[in-house]
């Protein structure tokens, strides 16, 4: 029998971040590092990249940056290559890069709507597939999905006019549902992560114009925090959650709950 400690020690252990140089990325990044996992960060910025394994190396782990564009087949394998050759190993993959397009769904371009699609959906079925054929080998992983509350009701326009994000954050609730059926004999856990507002740059602006409306609609009366992504996705790359597969998991203050 485990302790607590034991089970959600990462130590040793090879955690990819996608999108993980920056924001709710590297929030999650450094939880897993201050749990002991070493991390590969990328992101289709070299030096983002670098700078945030250089800040994550400090936390004692070792750190991998490299440039990617996970909408590319080609390009996430080569990826996959260059963490085998470093750590031999993956054990965890959280994919967290994504994109949105602001508009009304009336005026929202199939060019933008299929570049959203591209990253928040098309993207981790890669990232997944590469990775995972590694885990399978290995009969053991941890696939954690990033969503969104935008992805589990409607939202709206007053608050967040992007048609395509939305559409895109709940196709990835029911990828992770039916890839945790699919993979649970191969000791392999696929589950989602939903957060809620978190004041992000990419964000800044929409909180600075309609920040009353974003926190009314949050129960806590607040937004998401520094520290409020890292138990949640340690808890889902250890061992702590090892019977817990295609669990959508709300990170929003309460608000889906109303």
């Amino acid at each position: 029998m485990a302790t607590v400690k034991q089970l959600f020690d990462l130590s040793g252990r090879v955690s990819v971040v996608t999108g993980g140089a920056t924001a709710l990325g590297l929030q999650m990044a450094t939880g897993l590092a201050e749990a002991g996992s070493n991390l590969v960060i990328c992101s289709r910025k070299l030096e983002n990249c670098e700078q945030a394994a250089h800040g994550l190396e400090k936390l004692g782990v070792q750190a991998l940056a490299i440039a990617c564009d996970v909408t590319k087949q080609d390009q996430v394998e080569a990826m996959k290559n260059a963490i085998l050759a470093k750590f031999g190993r993956v054990d965890v993959l959280v994919n967290n890069a994504g994109r949105a397009w602001v508009a009304p769904a009336e005026d929202t371009p199939l060019e933008r709507w299929q570049q959203v699609f591209d990253l928040n959906i098309t993207a981790p079925f890669i990232c997944a597939q590469i990775m995972g054929r590694e885990m399978i080998k290995a009969r053991h992983g941890k696939i954690i999905n990033i969503s969104s509350v935008g992805g589990l009701v409607g939202r709206s326009p007053k608050v967040y006019d992007s048609i395509s994000y939305g559409a895109s954050k709940g196709a990835i609730v029911n990828f992770t549902r039916d890839l945790a059926i699919k993979w649970a004999h191969h000791n392999i856990q696929v589950n989602v992560i939903c957060p809620g507002f978190f004041v992000t740059p990419l964000l800044q602006k929409a909180f600075d114009r309609n920040g009353d409306k974003i926190l009314a609609e949050i129960p806590m009366g607040r937004t998401g925090g520094p520290d409020d992504l890292k138990g949640i996705v340690v808890l889902l790359a250890s061992d702590a959650s090892n019977f817990m597969t295609g669990s959508v998991i709300p990170v929003d203050g309460g608000s889906v709950a109303w």
